[in-house]
């Protein structure tokens, strides 16, 4: 039997030092906030800023809870326990059972919770502070604190310290291995490299790319294998080009759009191209006049069918908001039998923490990234990460750097990994026109094409689709979408987030949707009266598309991908996809 070693600990003047720092974290930040009142004008709002006598208390507060933790980990027969926040027995940074088992680590645990809830209630208790001002400083708190966690070090990580030891110091060099490759290409690994390849383990489903275009290639995707009969009325899908489009088609189990075409609909799919020096004058305009409208006037001239049902993802949502509003305002709104949108904004008042990125520090940087005519995708995929910094970057910095782990395969992560440039000048107009000074639902204030956009002029069946843990599209902003449009509208608020709530196929037998048929002005009011169903939303969805228009036509001619009048390019998943 091989000798086991006890890892090294750290002693009791690493424990008063380890205090020590955060303690003076935490001394730092109200001095600031003491200082930054000082030099603030006496009026409001700034006045308010910080109470002193709060100040002075929470300090108070901060050391009595201090106190009661060294008297746990010195006496701990006669000390209170350590009362856990639900939030804080779910934390998985210390599931391990050293965090609770080990007193030293145990400690360590204890204090960096209560310091974290202190620093968090002390921004929660700023008053007089715009709002948005407010929210910066909590995700920049949160962060920070995401950063010092004591998970993060090697000295009190004992996760760590037994690696160390197990593999007498390979385990260091393994994870100087990984941190500099990342460092190399500029961009964090989240998977095992290689054990993923689009039309052979992702992105499966048979198909065709019928049109290429400067901006797009559209898929047609297969008829089910032995159909005889499909929806007269086909789908188009619209992804977002801020990502790959497989996220979803990653594997049968999980494929959205396979799902789809078993179901009896005639699918095709917009790969929207990764971005180079020849996009630098691509504008909204584009994405729309010569992306969307394009697409559905090729998929209605190739099946010679008045409309198409049609789904836009995130952003690509918000885009086919702008194009109903275009085609509602020239008179061709009959070209979108309906609309679905997956958790997608129009109305950016209350857009979540991606909005923190508009501040005219953050856009001048972008700006600057920007000057070949793209900004490289690696930069909003490290945007996105920093939305959960915990789960999408300190976990790998412990794992794969501290422990020198292998990358686990991982499909989901896979996409999130493969990123797609964005045209600059339309990134930049997106952020400013949309979350900054939120255009979209004001009548007139845009316009593509010379056609101006009124959200409120249209009238297409519509089906809205939001996130209930959505980070990135905020389940009360999506929901926002219910106060412009004017025709039949169905919402449903699915359960988990911006991916896992959306990619849910039946057979998971996942998570969970909710439906309320009464008239309700808010979300809150909503969710209040909705019934909750288990499960996927999907069948849901293919029921209310159904009602809309039942009528099926055989499986014959353009039906079968370049059989009608545009020929096969090649086999989806197509080549912008693969383009970087």
């Amino acid at each position: 039997m091989a000798e086991t070693t006890t890892p090294p600990i750290p002693d009791l003047e690493d424990l008063q030092h380890w205090t020590w720092v955060l303690g003076r974290a935490q001394q730092m930040m109200l001095e600031h906030g003491f200082d930054w009142v000082e030099h603030m004008p006496a009026a409001p709002p700034f006045g308010a800023l910080l109470d002193p006598t709060a100040a002075v208390k929470a300090t108070t507060d901060f050391w009595s809870d201090t106190m009661q933790l060294w008297q746990r980990f010195l006496d701990p027969k006669n000390a209170a326990p350590f009362e856990e926040t639900p939030e804080q027995a779910r934390d998985k940074r210390f599931k391990a059972p050293q965090w609770r088992e080990e007193p030293v680590f145990d400690f360590l645990r204890q204090s960096y919770l209560v310091i974290a809830d202190h620093m968090l209630r002390g921004v929660d208790a700023l008053e007089g502070m715009d709002p948005r001002q407010k929210e910066q400083v909590r995700f920049a708190t949160k962060g920070f604190l995401d950063a010092v966690s004591p998970t993060n070090f090697p000295a009190t990580n004992p996760e760590v310290l037994e690696k160390i030891v197990e593999t007498k110091g390979e385990s260091l060099l393994k994870g100087l291995s990984n941190m500099m490759g990342d460092l190399a290409k500029g961009q964090m690994t989240q998977t095992a490299e290689g054990a993923y390849e689009l039309g052979r383990n992702l992105a499966m489903t048979p198909g065709k790319v019928v049109k290429r275009t400067p901006l797009y290639e559209l898929i047609q995707y297969a008829p089910a294998e032995g159909a005889k009969e499909v929806y007269a009325t086909p789908l188009l899908i619209f992804p977002p080009w801020i990502n790959r489009f497989y996220i979803l088609d990653l594997n049968p189990e999980k494929s959205f759009i396979r799902w789809a075409v078993e179901q009896g609909l005639t699918v095709f799919v917009v790969s929207w191209k990764s971005a180079d020096a020849s996009m630098k004058d691509v504008v909204w305009d584009d994405f729309v006049e010569r992306g969307q409208i394009d697409a559905i006037d090729t998929v209605r001239e190739l099946l010679d069918v008045k409309g198409v049902h049609t789904i836009g993802y995130c952003v690509a949502g918000t885009t086919l908001a702008a194009t109903l509003a275009v085609l509602h305002a020239r008179g061709e709104a009959e070209k979108v039998a309906s609309a679905t949108f997956f958790t997608a904004q129009v109305d950016f008042s209350e857009a979540g923490e991606l909005g923190m990125f508009v501040d005219d520090d953050q856009l001048a940087m972008i700006r600057s990234l920007g000057t070949e005519g793209f900004l490289d995708g690696r930069y909003m995929a490290a945007t996105f990460n920093l939305l959960r910094g915990r789960d999408l970057i300190w976990n790998y910095v412990t794992n794969n750097y501290l422990m020198g782990k292998d990358y686990a395969p991982f499909d989901l992560l896979h996409w999130n990994s493969d990123v797609t440039n964005l045209p600059a000048t339309w990134h930049m107009s997106y952020l400013t026109d949309l979350y900054r000074d939120n255009k979209l639902v004001q009548p007139g204030a845009l316009a593509i094409g010379g056609t101006p956009l009124d959200l409120s002029k249209v009238r297409t069946p519509t089906y809205v689709q939001a996130g209930r843990e959505d980070h990135i599209a905020p389940a009360q902003s999506v929901w926002k979408i219910t106060h412009y449009f004017q025709g039949p509208l169905k919402f449903v608020l699915a359960g988990s987030g911006h991916i896992a709530g959306v990619v849910n196929p039946p057979s998971a037998q996942k998570y969970q949707y909710w439906t309320n048929s009464d008239k309700v002005e808010t979300l809150t009011e909503f969710f209040a009266g909705a019934k909750e169903t288990k499960g996927s939303w999907w069948p849901d969805w293919i029921g209310w598309l159904d009602a809309l228009d039942a009528a099926k036509v055989p499986v014959k001619g353009a039906r079968i991908p370049g059989k009608g009048k545009l020929d096969a390019i090649e086999d989806a998943p197509g080549s912008y996809v693969r383009s970087r």
